[in-house]
């Protein structure tokens, strides 16, 4: 098998996550070098080769950039200490003299779109880490992005805490800076297009989308795609200084980033060199169908995402009414059995329909009737086949988005709720037995979601943890009979998530 002769750095982030993944889709061999590899086994593909390395110890760069062609570099410093900038001009400096010295041909950066002069200290870093890179002698290709719109992209997740949580947004002026959103697809398509680039000589490539608009006009259309009213309400003296402590104190996930990212959405980022569009056969979205696509993509990652690891890498913290996860709002237990996986997945693969929902059958089917009253599909839809699932079943007022015979099944819901919600099953091998996780997953929408969610949980509590019960008990022995009813109840583990569970007895 060939050796991999693309290094990829930053796969731990959020553009890097994804460049993997479309590097691997593309039958591509890849190094990754990250300072914590642990974080990348999970993600990564086999065929894709991980190294322990840091830019700033030449040794272990050196060594990961052996044999390698092209090298991406998306690593920035924004969310470190105040000497970010000092910080990101010696990394690009060892980077790439480095590069120079192991033979790479080619440099793929990622950095930010703005007007030299006065841009923020955050994009003027960005700007210089390219100009240290084109000036190690290795051709440099630099794409400067405009505000990148994708589900989980710090901007994208900026909108949306504003836009949930606030119906009236009292703006700054920041909120009107001309910009050019791309959606996070087309950045990646540019990414990986750089490796195609016949050009020998070191350029920079201005991306942006079809459209120009505002912050504002993103959470406007935020709003408007998540069914949300919301008013903005301009004013002229929300100083840059007050708009950090306002979205720390909104969105606390942007605490960590404070003034440096608040001080960068001032500067307009709009295209003036349409060099990248007559370089690559690519058209970048406008900024309605990037959202359309971050909200569509957000359903298939929560169906992808193991919610389980997520949550168990948190500790045992408890937390009434859930867990927070970004915006998403999780509740999850989890029960060992003395049963092997095809066995412990038996009664998940028949619930819903004629099976029911194992406990509470008069609470489902007042929520049935409740989601008629209200205009939705209710109980009545039943589900295709007693036995068997496959993805895009309509099952009662739930929709399969996911499912492996004997692993795992992730619905989602149809009913009418104030906000997105999902159910997902997983049964796992155990010592000798399998570990069944359920868990709940709410994404509210805006107040009312949120009022939703932790008025009904004692509720949905009782009814969660008594339908796992019911599937324990509803496990088939080896002979295909069902446990008998002397069995004791199972042990369920719920909130803390990581203390150990009881075997069924």
């Amino acid at each position: 098998m060939s050796h991999p002769n693309i290094l990829l750095t930053g796969a731990t982030g959020y553009v890097g996550g994804r460049l993997l993944h479309r590097l691997e889709a593309d039958g591509l061999r890849v190094r990754c070098m990250a300072r914590n590899p642990e974080h990348l086994i999970q993600k990564a593909s086999r065929e894709t080769e991980i190294v322990d390395g840091d830019v700033l110890n030449e040794p272990s760069l050196r060594q990961a950039m052996q044999g390698i062609d092209t090298a991406y570099y998306l690593i920035h410093s924004m969310g470190s200490s105040k000497d970010f900038e000092d910080r990101d001009r010696t990394s690009a400096r060892i980077f790439g003299e480095v590069a120079r010295e192991m033979g790479v041909k080619r440099i793929i950066y990622l950095g930010g779109l703005g007007d030299a002069g006065e841009l923020s200290s955050h994009l003027r870093s960005r700007q210089e880490v390219g100009e240290m890179l084109r000036d190690s002698g290795v051709q440099t290709i630099e794409f400067r992005a405009s505000i990148i719109i994708g589900s989980g992209s710090l901007s994208f997740e900026l909108i949306r805490g504003l836009v949930r949580k606030l119906p009236v947004m009292i703006t700054p002026s920041w909120v009107r800076t001309p910009a050019q959103p791309i959606a996070i697809e087309d950045v990646l398509h540019y990414l990986v297009a750089g490796l195609r680039y016949k050009g020998a000589d070191s350029r920079v490539f201005e991306i942006g989308g079809a459209d120009t608009v505002g912050y504002g006009d993103l959470m406007m259309e935020y709003a408007r795609q998540r069914g949300l009213k919301r008013l903005l309400i301009p004013v002229p003296f929300l100083s840059l200084r007050l708009s950090s402590l306002w979205l720390g104190l909104i969105t606390p996930v942007y605490a960590r980033i404070g003034r440096k990212m608040i001080d960068s959405v001032r500067n307009e980022t709009i295209v003036k060199d349409p060099a990248a569009l007559e370089a690559f056969d690519i058209r970048p979205r406008g900024y309605r169908e990037a959202i359309a696509r971050a909200l569509a993509n957000e359903e298939r990652e929560v169906a992808e995402t193991r919610w389980s690891d997520a949550i168990s890498s948190m500790g045992t913290k408890k937390s009434w009414g859930g867990v927070k996860m970004g915006s998403r709002i999780v509740d999850s237990r989890r029960v060992l059995v003395d049963a092997p996986a095809h066995l412990a997945f038996t009664p998940i693969r028949r619930i819903g329909g004629q099976v029911g929902w194992y406990y509470g059958t008069w609470l489902w089917k007042l929520r049935g009737f409740l989601d008629l009253i209200v205009g939705g599909v209710g109980l009545r839809r039943g589900r295709r086949d007693p036995e068997h699932l496959q993805i895009g079943d309509a099952l009662d007022f739930w929709r399969v988005t996911d499912y492996e015979r004997d692993r795992r099944l992730v619905l989602f819901a149809e009913m009418k709720v104030p906000g997105r919600a999902w159910l997902h099953f997983e049964v796992t091998p155990h010592q000798g037995g399998s570990e069944i996780r359920q868990t709940a997953i709410f994404d509210p929408a805006g107040l009312g979601g949120l009022a939703y969610w932790y008025t009904f949980f004692p509720i949905h509590r009782l009814v969660f943890s008594g339908m796992l019960r019911g599937l324990v008990n509803a496990i088939p022995n080896e002979a295909g009979a069902r446990p008998g009813k002397s069995s004791p109840p199972p042990a369920i583990v719920g909130g803390r998530l990581a203390t150990p569970a009881v075997k069924k007895g």
